[in-house]
């Protein structure tokens, strides 16, 4: 194992994105296509917050299932907005932090993912899988 190895050796780049005043709609589609759970929102390519898939299923009528379209959910998600839904308060990662000290954020606080800046400016994401996969990989 590498001691002190960057997060930018693992994280993800580029990274898919939001914007505030796209749809919730469009964030679904997002998760479900690309098999993630956390989409940064931007606006000029800083980091404004954070959506999880999670968010999304607080708002949900229980759309557990890839092929049934719910139009329940469809009419929830239109009552609210990206900017009324995502955490804004967000923590981040250089692209220099170690994969230790990102890890020891992950075990004792509550995120399962951290956006990576670089002069403020989003550069990746970094998940909890991210680091379980590294790990495994030096085994």
């Amino acid at each position: 194992m590498i001691r002190k190895a960057p997060i930018s050796m693992i994280m993800t780049a580029p990274v898919i994105t939001l914007k505030k005043k796209d749809s919730l709609e469009k964030a679904k589609y997002l998760f479900k296509k690309h098999h993630i759970r956390h989409i940064p929102v931007v606006t000029n390519n800083v980091i404004v917050g954070m959506l999880s898939y999670t968010d999304l299923l607080r708002l949900s009528f229980a759309d557990f299932t890839d092929n049934i379209v719910d139009d329940s959910d469809a009419l929830v998600y239109n009552m609210f907005t990206i900017k009324q839904v995502m955490s804004q308060n967000i923590v981040s990662v250089s692209p220099s932090s170690s994969i230790k000290e990102v890890a020891e954020i992950f075990a004792t606080k509550e995120f399962h993912a951290l956006p990576v800046v670089d002069n403020n400016k989003l550069v990746g994401i970094i998940t909890t899988t991210d680091i379980i996969r590294y790990l495994l990989s030096q085994y």
